[in-house]
């Protein structure tokens, strides 16, 4: 009997131990040890700041869609006046409104059958445009009423950038005028806007404001009118000049309309029109999309070394769009650091904050950052087969190697050489354009694109053998790069990789098709290269803490989210893979996400 009773107490015990050691190993299992990578081993070291991040995806799609410019840009060139149109407004109610708004406003602000029609067609075919444009305008429109406010301007010339460019900074006109207030490139220089290969403060909200007007003031000083004064912004001084004396000496708008070239006619009425809609949005049942971050909700801080966007990306946690957003003077992705001169970078304010409290090791990534690229570069020209001699093209070209292309309405230089992968100054050059102007009609030659020889990469078990017998070092996965040689462009090298030219233009921060000759090119995540000696880094962890593995096309890995993580961040700790990857593998519908969470990745 006691040995029996004996025999239950030790398998007691040895139970107790196994379920033991059986959760220990779960344990164990659950906290994987995580190798970080350099970046997420200098954002640990960041100070946190507790304010949330502010970012409304749909207002920071507005950065790159051109849509209502395109619209607004067509109403005004084709509107016409005379047409009637068919909308509930009562003639007599907006006689009232008219009359109301001319009360308070230094504008002569009359009722007549045109300014109506152009009314009720902006009611008709642009509502859900201008519930996108209030958006954009709680950010934009209190930084040109500040300037306007300085230089005694109405404030009311608010709404010319809503005709002019649909509050959209980066919007370009067919002449080549930029920006919200939309310069031509002498203008912008008279004003003293910068301009060069890596700024135009064209699209510097707060400059090119502060130079409309200035330019507002001068025109005023000679007309003497408002409504001349936008007559002239769209049209030039010169026109209206030649259509007061073409009227008889008259100096009111509305009197020498008639004599203004055709644009200009239904300029300053679309101008009106859009100020209607501003002020009696609630009547017509325009709900504004809200824009969740303002502009007294962002800061400014000088940048003391060469970035891009991507680092800061990357290093704030924040998508690239917005900061191209709030800064859309720097043409390149990329804040220079020229000697001598001071240049801001824009962010909202609690970035703004961590920014400034970890100066030091954002500084120290960016270095590192710029270090490692130049290796992986000098590698990819180590390990590249050399480049045949470019074999010297015929003077002459015979017609058959260009085809034509017939300009339609609503073209442009810079959409065509998009649609053909080809330069603008190629296009200009091959019909011997003189500016960036085409009529619509004209025939265009575009050189056919030529067969380039493939020059394809060794095979990486091939490269790996090679390496292993020259140098016994250490592999990791990091960006594959290409160097540009004769014949190449973009959609030749997209061709060559099974890649597309959106995707090089992105990874390589392009803002246009052209390359130049010896560029490295970043074509992939997935190329196998040969990692520096541990000198070259600068956190004081190991080498190991370096590296950063893209995940193996058919191995699945789990990932464990640990606190301050966010789908964004995840995904750049996995070459190649996206936000919506990761949802999709998890079934996850929404971006929220919780601690200790388990992800799987490249499922």
């Amino acid at each position: 009997m006691i040995v029996k009773k004996l025999s239950l107490v030790v398998s007691a015990f040895f139970s107790l131990a196994v379920c033991a050691q059986e959760k220990a190993k779960t344990d164990i299992e659950l906290k994987p040890e995580v190798k970080l990578s350099y970046l997420d081993s200098i954002k640990s070291t960041f100070k946190k700041n507790d304010l949330a991040t502010k970012v409304d995806s749909l207002w920071m799609n507005e950065l790159v869609s051109l849509d209502i410019y395109d619209d607004l840009t067509k109403d005004i060139q084709t509107i016409n006046k005379d047409v009637t149109v068919d909308e509930e407004l009562p003639t007599e109610l907006l006689k009232e409104r008219l009359a109301a708004m001319n009360q308070k406003s230094p504008f002569e602000i009359e009722y007549n059958q045109g300014l109506e029609n152009i009314i009720k067609s902006f009611l008709k075919n642009r509502k859900k445009s201008f519930s996108r444009l209030m958006a954009l305008s709680e950010y934009y429109f209190p930084i040109f009423e500040d300037a306007f406010a300085k230089q005694n301007v109405p404030l009311e010339i608010k709404y010319l950038a809503v005709v002019e460019s649909a509050l959209n900074p980066k919007a370009v006109s067919k002449m080549g005028a930029t920006g919200l207030w939309q310069f031509m490139y002498g203008t912008g220089k008279q004003y003293a806007l910068k301009i060069d290969s890596y700024i135009d403060e064209r699209s510097d909200p707060l400059k090119a404001t502060a130079a409309a007007s200035e330019y507002m003031t001068k025109m005023f000083n000679i007309f003497g009118d408002w409504e001349l004064v936008l007559a002239s912004y769209n049209s030039g001084p010169g026109n209206v000049t030649k259509a007061i004396r073409r009227s008889g000496g008259k100096t009111k708008y509305w009197d020498i309309r008639n004599y203004l070239p055709k644009e200009t006619q239904g300029y300053v009425p679309a101008f009106l029109a859009t100020m209607y809609l501003f002020e009696y949005h609630k009547e017509h049942g325009i709900n504004p999309e809200r824009a969740v971050v303002k502009n007294f909700e962002t800061d400014t801080v000088a940048v003391k070394n060469q970035m891009s966007f991507k680092q800061l990306a990357d290093l704030l946690d924040m998508p690239q769009s917005q900061i191209q957003l709030l800064n859309p003077s720097y043409k390149m992705g990329v804040i220079p650091f020229y000697q001598g001169e001071q240049h801001f970078i824009r962010l909202p304010k609690d970035k703004i904050a961590t920014f400034v409290s970890n100066e030091e090791q954002i500084y120290a990534y960016v270095k590192y950052d710029k270090e490692f690229r130049a290796t992986s570069s000098r590698l990819a020209v180590k390990y590249a087969p050399k480049a045949k001699p470019a074999v010297a093209k015929p003077a002459a070209v015979e017609s058959g190697d260009f085809e034509f292309y017939k300009v339609r309405k609503g073209d442009n230089l810079g959409a065509i050489a998009a649609k053909y992968d080809v330069s603008i100054s190629d296009i200009k050059k091959w019909n011997n354009l003189k500016t960036n102007a085409v009529a619509i009609g004209r025939s265009l030659k575009i050189k056919a694109e030529e067969e380039v020889p493939v020059k394809t990469l060794p095979a990486v078990v091939d490269k790996e053998q090679a390496i292993a017998s020259a140098e016994n070092k250490e592999k990791t996965a990091v960006d594959m790069d290409y160097v540009v040689v004769a014949g190449d462009n973009l959609g030749s090298i997209a061709k060559k990789f099974g890649t597309t030219i959106a995707e090089l233009k992105e990874l390589n921060n392009l803002t246009s098709n052209n390359i130049g000759l010896g560029k490295t090119l970043i074509i992939s995540k997935a190329a196998v290269v040969i990692e520096e000696p541990a000198s070259t880094a600068i956190a004081s962890n190991s080498v190991d803490s370096f590296k950063k593995k893209a995940p193996s096309k058919n191995v699945s890995e789990d990932y464990y989210v640990k606190k301050g993580d966010s789908l964004y961040s995840i995904s750049k700790k996995y070459p190649g893979v996206t936000i919506s990857d990761i949802k999709k593998w998890n079934g996850i519908k929404d971006e929220d996400i919780k601690p200790g969470m388990k992800l799987k990745i490249n499922g």
